[in-house]
């Protein structure tokens, strides 16, 4: 059985290979093909092998054939010249192949040769550190910068590259997994077939046995018709589940060249799948593809979806990028650790501190997935442990393990038993467990590229910590036993309160029982919150864990917000890094987006050494890190406190503030444009004809509606009208239909709304309910001819002064965080989005500035005579006028706060508004009075 080689291995034969061709006279025709296979030897790619990647091709530019010397397909071209010839011309020669050349061929490196020289161009490289040059003498010592060869290399992390390598095998695969499905093989046994398969194609080209072993062995081995195939796959997945001393000693001679893996991975045994010509084609595919260059976090992600036929469509477009990923473990624990790492670089025993320390840390996913956040975790805390034993082999100035014949594993302190997860499904259980394995091969071929030595890739240790269940069912003691060195990380499930299934309420019920939640509305909160709650739950005795979750942003606003202040505060936590709102999503195109948060909490203890909070001027590009001293669950910078929910305003002078009037009356009482006519010729009934307006009517301008207004109707105009008698019955036909018991009452006066709240002067309005999207929710002023509905919030007593206040950014920083939501909507409601507010009160001198800056903004909508505001507010549409005005006024309400010091964002004023009214509760001149209420007639 052949072992992939050492990186002392191959320097030992490079320098051997120097001594066989140092003297040779370099002739491209006799010596090319030689000297291509005694170069690959030393990577330890057979001669048989090395015949295998001989190709001829089509040169895209002239469409004539030409002859590669040798092909690694999606790895490497090489092209060989006579000595003395000039490489750059050798390299243009070998860009022209690589146009004619499949997206599963193309390489990432071009080396070319003159069997003196060597010229490596590396294509995913930016321009001026893609090109490495050396002579033959100097072989020896630059053998490792094509240890790619044998299944090393430098991985671009979060690259783009690597990105695009990803979604193109998990493409492959899924194509794999669309014929077995077709064919009828059972499910979990296709599964299970499929997660062997991608480890075997992943060994083929990472250097965990001989480079390209399996390609061979299917094409060498099976039929081109794939009549063969499933029965040789099974039975050399047998062999590589079976130690090498107990195989049979007549074993095909290919086969027996397969390690021993171990690990798990071929354990279960399997009924053998049936393959035709077809599927075979699509396994020859995959096996042709250069699987090093894939990223275990994002393959994992996308192979997850690989079952799903929906998800397969739409593969690369739904998967957790890696630089998402780093959101959270960055200010989680990376960064403090690469911070010890920079601050003690000439300490030895404190950068020995530093590993003890990662060896102790614990990780826990509870709602795992594929484990693509255990992935990128484990993968940078091992990057981090070989840069501090790098900078301890310089300061020791001897080698690491230097004196030992054998790798002593137990010295490296983050091992993949410190990595733990519970996933509901045994399918995306089983590829975290395989990405895992395949991230600590990467990481070990770093080290050993490093350091010259590192773990033997096999066999594998049986992964027991990434376990398959409900977590919210689960002790998570019985995965994790809970510590002060525990992490709890991850991506809960995004599903809103209202699209709940009813088992999924179930679990809230039950989460909700074992934390300190009387009297909190955990019932109407998201399913992420499940998982805040059995966080808390599990470390209530470990102070010093912190957790880290992705969410939907909808639970730090609004009601749901006013439930998890108190829910952490009650059971001794408290935030203590946050994103703010920002685009989770792919690279792909036509990428799916969400837009989400990330939440990292702590014991309220550790929580006041340090808090940090990111924002994002564009939800799409780079957080923006922000100075804070105190970081709430609003996730802004100011105290952590629950506004009341009020009846009237907080601040004397402000106006009053209710929803419209009700008609609840069938659609008798309410005139549409089509009706309009017929109503308006009845001589009674027309002087009672009113505009009728609810919110969507305002902003869209439409469907215009009328409305019976009979408040103070003159009584023989309702006798003489039969029109109005009509109406009038079917009112009353309607509410005593009706199940509310109020409602039932005012069948004896039809002619009246059951909530009539209409003022008898001008008033402001705003929709009840606007979108998420708009910077502003634009409101007006209506005279009291025009009947407002309750799809309205109007401010009966509203001066110019007032608008001004409602049409301000700090008006909207104070409703984003605090007013409900109606599916992503804002929904307000005058107790928490408005009453609250601490408004100061103006100078006379502000409320003209006010008013002028309120007109203003009147002047710019009137330039717009045919846009309706919900034109003129889109976020795409809105005039630079209109926010040029809005602007203004934004700086004239600012000042009304800071004085001259300009706001930056609504995150600035919300830290305002809350420390103002932290100060107006603290001196017990919030004001709490009743609400008015008018009479009803």
């Amino acid at each position: 059985m052949a072992k992939p080689l050492s990186l002392n291995e191959i320097r030992i034969r490079a320098a051997r290979f120097f001594g066989e061709w140092k003297n040779s006279p370099g002739d491209e025709r006799q010596d090319a093909q030689s000297f291509v296979r005694d170069l690959l030897k030393v990577y330890g790619v057979t001669e048989t092998r090395a015949a295998f990647y001989e190709k001829r091709v089509k040169k895209a530019s002239s469409g004539g054939q030409g002859y590669i010397d040798a092909l690694i397909p999606g790895l490497a071209l090489i092209e060989m010249k006579s000595a003395g010839k000039n490489l750059v011309v050798a390299e243009q020669q070998a860009l022209d192949y690589v146009n004619g050349l499949t997206e599963v061929e193309s390489p990432r490196w071009i080396l070319t040769s003159d069997f003196k020289k060597f010229r490596l161009l590396d294509l995913t490289a930016p321009k001026g550190e893609d090109i490495t040059e050396w002579n033959i003498e100097d072989f020896p010592k630059n053998s490792d910068r094509l240890a790619f060869f044998a299944g090393y290399g430098v991985r671009q992390f979060a690259s783009p590259t690597q990105e695009q390598a990803s979604i193109s095998a998990a493409q492959l695969m899924a194509g794999l997994y669309e014929s077995l499905e077709g064919s009828g093989y059972d499910d979990h046994s296709a599964s299970v077939f499929l997660v062997r398969t991608l480890f075997a194609l992943y060994a083929d080209d990472s250097g965990v046995w001989e480079r390209d072993l399996f390609l061979q062995f299917l094409t060498d081995r099976t039929s081109e018709d794939g009549s063969d195939l499933g029965a040789q796959l099974s039975m050399l997945y047998q062999v590589m589940a079976t130690p090498v001393g107990k195989r049979q000693n007549n074993l095909d001679e290919l086969m027996s060249r397969f390690p021993y893996v171990n690990g798990g991975v071929f354990e279960e045994p399997l009924t053998i799948p049936a393959f035709n010509a077809e599927m075979r084609g699509k396994l020859m595919d995959a096996a042709m593809y250069n699987w090093s260059s894939i990223s275990p976090a994002i393959f994992g992600s996308l192979f997850q979806a690989v079952k799903d036929k929906k998800a397969r469509r739409e593969l690369g477009e739904h998967y957790t990028t890696e630089t998402n990923i780093l959101k959270v473990i960055g200010p989680m624990f990376l960064d403090d650790l690469r911070q010890r790492f920079a601050d003690h670089q000439h300490d030895i025993k404190k950068l020995e501190g530093l590993r003890e320390h990662m060896g102790r840390m614990r990780f826990l996913d509870p709602a795992c997935g594929c484990g693509n956040f255990l992935v990128v975790a484990y993968r940078e805390m091992r990057a981090l442990d070989l840069a501090v034993l790098e900078r301890l082999q310089a300061l020791r100035g001897k080698g690491w393990q230097e004196g030992t014949m054998f790798f002593d594993e137990t010295l490296l302190p983050v091992r993949l038993e410190n990595f733990h997860g519970i996933e509901l499904e045994e399918w995306p259980a089983r590829i975290a467990a395989t990405a895992l394995h395949l991230v600590e091969h990467q990481a070990n071929q770093a080290l050993e590229l490093t350091l010259g030595m590192g773990p033997d890739p096999l066999p594998l240790n049986k992964i027991h910590t990434i376990q398959a269940g409900n977590a919210l069912h689960m002790d998570w003691n019985s995965v994790l036993p809970a510590s002060n060195d525990v992490y709890v990380l991850g991506n809960p499930p995004f599903i809103g309160m209202n699209r709940m299934t009813p088992e999924q309420h179930k679990d809230n019920r039950l989460v909700f029982t074992k934390v300190d939640a009387k009297g909190l509305r955990t019932g109407r909160l998201d399913y992420v919150a499940c998982w805040y709650a059995k966080a808390m739950d599990y470390l209530r005795h470990a102070g010093e864990a912190r957790v880290a979750f992705v969410s939907t942003n909808s639970i730090t606003q609004g009601e749901q917000a006013r439930t998890m202040v108190p829910l952490l505060d009650r059971n001794g936590f408290a935030v203590d890094f946050a994103h703010q709102t920002f685009k989770w999503t792919s690279e792909a195109p036509a990428a799916a987006v969400v837009h989400c948060i990330v939440v990292g909490f702590s014991g309220k203890a550790r929580r006041a050494r340090n808090t940090r909070l990111f924002s994002y001027k564009d939800i799409a590009r780079e957080p923006i890190e922000k100075p804070t001293s105190r970081l709430n669950f609003y996730l802004s910078d100011g105290p952590d406190l629950v506004p009341a929910k009020l009846t009237a305003p907080a601040v004397q002078g402000m106006p009053n503030a209710h929803k419209g009037s009700q008609p609840t009356d069938g659609g008798h009482l309410l005139v549409t444009e089509a009706e309009y006519p017929n109503v308006a010729a009845d001589p009674n009934a027309a002087p009672y004809l009113r505009r009728f307006v609810q919110g969507k009517d305002m902003l869209q301008g439409k469907p215009l509606r009328w409305c019976l207004w009979l408040r103070d109707a003159n009584p023989a105009h309702i006798k003489a009208s039969a029109l109005l008698h009509t109406r009038l019955d079917g009112v009353k036909e309607a509410r005593l239909e009706s199940p509310t018991e109020s409602v039932q009452e005012y069948a004896n006066q039809p002619g009246l709304f059951t909530q009539d709240r209409q003022p008898s002067t001008d008033y402001f309005a705003l929709p009840e309910v606007s979108s998420e999207n708009r910077r502003w929710i634009p409101g007006r002023f209506f005279t009291p001819e025009t009947v407002a509905g309750n799809k309205l919030i109007i401010f009966p007593e509203a001066d110019p002064w007032h608008a001004a206040l409602l049409q301000s950014s700090m008006f909207m920083a104070w409703v984003e965080t605090f007013a409900g939501r109606l599916k992503s909507d804002i929904s307000l409601s005058p107790g928490l989005a408005y009453f609250p507010i601490p408004w100061p009160i103006p100078t006379k001198k502000q409320r003209t500035s006010l008013a002028e800056a309120w007109q203003k903004v009147e002047e710019a909508r009137a330039a717009y005579p045919t846009s309706t505001l919900s034109d003129l507010y889109d976020k795409y549409a809105m005039p630079d006028r209109i926010l040029s005005a809005h602007q203004s006024l934004d700086v004239a309400v600012d000042s009304l706060f800071s004085g001259r010091k300009k706001l930056l964002d609504n995150t600035e004023r919300l830290t305002v508004l809350l420390t103002a009214y932290e100060r107006i509760t603290t001196a017990g001149q919030l004001a709490m009075p009743k609400a008015r209420r008018r009479a009803r007639n």
